[in-house]
């Protein structure tokens, strides 16, 4: 048997894997058919990404992207986007370049079909004839559970109304989240037996298809109680689980006290990184100064690096008009990603979209991130310095210089001028007498004395390596 020393060196270095496995990147491959994301496989590894999230995967209708995260049934596969034959493709396709697929799940509501019955029957008579009417093809796209018989019924959901008081956590886990003009609102699932299992249930069979981790929609609308029931250790073993709870803020911001801080202290999931994403929009705003990410951690403006997610955008942000003063200059949002994709700590998430034109309010934006030149040499920087220790060399209003132990240089200069600063190198203990080579210009400098000069050009990020 093992001594203790070794047992405890052991976990250790399980623990360090596990972290660094998260680290890799995710690409958030939003409103992605299945079957687009199997055809780029090869490309979607070429270009660094470990891990794809792809669109909620259960029965829903419509083609809007929103028709998405409105559930009709948990027990099979059958969207505008795909069904369980082409998920199992994705899977296998993934798979086979080395890559791990995350799952977005929605289990806090169902759909809001108010406009066309008055009962709380899911999936509904009209599916139900639909799946005996095509009994082959549905039985191909079944996860768990018997589809002659419904899933829910009025008896397993909250009373109906609206939420009224966005700040208080109760009203906002009990009531429904609804749209203006007198909209009823998504029907909000009550936690009971019946309800956990189904849910438990959907999660398993995604786990069991090949699944790694899942994103949690609305979090923020499901009780502790609730998170707990369902997220089993069985469940959740081996996955990377992550939730999506906005805020506005860190630690002594109201949203982050109320919602995100209780879901972290509860729970052993990761979380998106809003605090850190408040911190970024605030560095780089007019007034604001890059030395506010110099360590925003130690002032609780960012999550603890094991848990976050980090961003620059999410899908919630150009797609909901309420969020949409959250997007950032094209500009900002690239030396951002250089930022999350440059330092230590978080899982970086990069948002890239396949909307339809009439959904789409910012004319293809985000459709083509995902492989863009500067894009794919920032993943890259993160793959080669993952692991490597960072400690911040400067920072004040403008820039912001850091080391990736003596691999790796970031810097970065928001300002419209460009900005220089002097590096005692063997403080900071550099590597003389080799070229640190810019991956997205192609700029190479080499440090030939203690005292060094770094100059950031305007609006540049320079991603420096050995």
């Amino acid at each position: 048997m093992p001594n203790k020393p070794l047992l405890l060196a052991m976990a250790v270095s399980a623990s360090l894997f596990a972290t660094s496995a998260q680290a890799d990147v995710i690409l958030h491959a939003f409103n992605w058919k299945y079957s687009d994301i199997t055809a780029n496989a090869a490309e979607i590894a070429k270009a660094g990404y470990k891990k794809v999230l792809i669109a909620p995967a259960m029965k829903s209708s419509g083609k809007e992207w929103w028709a998405r995260y409105q559930p009709q049934d948990l027990r099979l596969i059958d969207s505008e986007l795909g069904n369980k034959e082409d998920l199992e493709a994705l899977i296998a396709a993934m798979k086979a370049q080395g890559m791990e697929v995350y799952a977005d799940v929605v289990l806090n509501h169902m759909a809001n079909e108010s406009w066309k019955r008055k009962d709380l029957n899911y999936p509904g008579k009209e599916l139900l004839d639909t799946y005996s009417q095509n009994s082959a093809y549905y039985t191909r796209q079944t996860l768990f559970g018997d589809l002659a018989k419904g899933l829910f019924s009025e008896n397993d959901f909250h009373p109906a109304g609206c939420i009224s008081d966005w700040d208080n956590p109760g009203n906002v886990q009990y009531w429904r989240l609804c749209g203006a003009d007198g909209d009823t609102g998504l029907p909000d699932l009550d936690p009971n037996h019946w309800v956990v299992q189904q849910q438990r249930n959907y999660l398993s069979a995604l786990k069991k298809m090949g699944i790694k981790g899942f994103r949690i929609d609305a979090v923020k609308h499901m009780s502790q109680y609730q998170i707990n029931q369902i997220f089993t250790p069985e469940i959740t073993q081996g996955m990377h689980v992550f939730g999506e709870v906005i805020t506005s803020g860190g630690k002594g911001n109201s949203s982050y006290d109320k919602f995100l801080a209780p879901y972290l202290n509860n729970t052993n999931h990761g979380a998106y990184d809003f605090p850190l994403f408040a911190s970024i929009r605030s560095a780089f705003s007019f007034n604001g100064g890059m030395n506010y990410l110099q360590d925003p951690q130690a002032y609780g403006q960012a999550l603890p690096d094991s848990r976050a997610i980090t961003f620059t955008i999410t899908h919630d942000i150009p797609t909901n008009d309420s969020f949409r003063y959250q997007i950032m200059d094209a500009g900002d949002e690239k030396l951002a990603y250089s930022y999350i994709l440059g330092k230590d700590g978080g899982t970086p998430l990069v948002y890239s979209d396949d909307l339809p034109d009439n959904e789409d309010k910012d004319n293809g934006r985000w459709a083509n991130v995902w492989n863009r030149s500067d894009m794919v040499k920032m993943v890259g920087f993160h793959n080669a310095m993952q692991g490597k220790t960072m400690e911040v060399m400067f920072s004040d209003k403008c820039m912001l210089i850091f080391k990736r132990e003596k691999a790796g240089i970031v810097g970065i200069n928001k300002c419209g001028e460009a900005r220089s600063y002097t590096v005692d190198t063997s403080r900071y203990e550099l590597n003389w007498h080799q070229a640190y080579r810019d991956v997205l210009s192609g700029h190479s400098e080499t440090i030939t004395s203690r005292y060094h000069t770094f100059t950031i050009p305007a609006r540049t990020a320079r991603m420096m390596k050995i």
